[in-house]
């Protein structure tokens, strides 16, 4: 069994260092979407404990979304205000202890996660063929 969590571990970690910045970022909003996952059913079953700290989790990587920003990019500058947005609303759903205020903040994250992970696949396939006319 220790074997077992061992080698998870170090497939997780070789996972982080062999990952290209864009595949880091697609990792952080997966990982995002797990805490928030978390949070709801912690909050369901009024696990205040539980609830607490996946959003504070969530709000964590939200907070490294937020400062991997270039803000040189005009996305970005478009990004980081719907980034506090989340925030914002991560500190009312854990006061008000209302799932419905997750679920929101769990669907842009969910968009901003598929339209990354699009972009990662149209520069994939752009990289592909410009190794081809090479």
């Amino acid at each position: 069994m220790a074997a077992n969590i061992a080698a998870q571990n170090a497939y997780k970690q070789n996972s982080v260092t062999t990952a290209s910045p864009g595949e880091l970022t697609l990792m952080l909003y997966n990982g995002c979407i797990k805490f928030l996952g978390k949070a709801k059913v912690a909050m369901q079953n009024k696990n205040i404990e539980e609830q607490n700290i996946n959003i504070l989790k969530a709000g964590a990587i939200i907070d490294e979304l937020m400062t991997t920003l270039n803000m040189d990019i005009d996305i970005s500058k478009q990004m980081l205000p719907l980034y506090e947005y989340m925030n914002r609303r991560l500190v009312e759903a854990n006061i008000q202890n209302d799932v419905a205020i997750i679920e929101e903040v769990e669907g842009l994250v969910t968009e901003f996660r598929d339209t990354w992970k699009e972009v990662i696949k149209i520069t994939r396939q752009q990289q592909y063929e410009n190794v081809e006319q090479v």
